[in-house]
């Protein structure tokens, strides 16, 4: 495997990874939130924060990749040398905390955020409080992109 394709492949799944744990974790906000919803149309705009705050993580991956891309691309002239390959083995490995950080705070910050739209159901005051609980969850993607970029060569 080429170094270029290594680096990139690294991209890919952090992508691909981030963008998995954020279409599942919306999964979950949605599926709850139309539950609540057919009961109580009128909490539409309370449960709508708590339903698109695992998206975040998608959209990190997707960001990352992009910046990594430029790092890619700055590896053309050295391709073939060791240099290169250990720029292509940087690049994968910068990738992976946001690519395990982006999928698993994803899904979690999806079932977190499940409990703070049933919560809204019962009690519909407390609604800006409950957006607490899954930004905690956030934090860790937040450190995963931080550290993925600052991996990057």
């Amino acid at each position: 495997m080429s170094e270029q394709a290594l680096a990139i492949l690294g991209l890919a799944l952090c992508a691909g990874l981030c963008g998995a744990g954020s279409a599942i974790g919306l999964y979950y906000t949605g599926s709850a939130a139309a539950g609540v919803l057919a009961n109580e149309p009128k909490k539409f705009s309370k449960v709508l924060i708590l339903v698109v705050l695992p998206a975040t993580q998608g959209i990190y991956g997707f960001v990352f990749a992009i910046l990594g891309l430029s790092s890619v691309t700055g590896m053309t002239a050295a391709t073939g040398s060791p240099e290169a390959a250990i720029i292509g083995a940087r690049i994968f490995a910068a990738a992976m905390p946001l690519a395990i950080t982006g999928l698993i705070s994803g899904i979690m910050q999806g079932k977190t955020a499940v409990g703070g739209i049933y919560a809204v159901a019962k009690n519909e005051s407390i609604s800006g409080k409950l957006i607490l609980f899954p930004a905690m969850v956030e934090t860790y993607a937040i450190l995963g992109l931080v550290v993925s970029i600052l991996l990057l060569p």
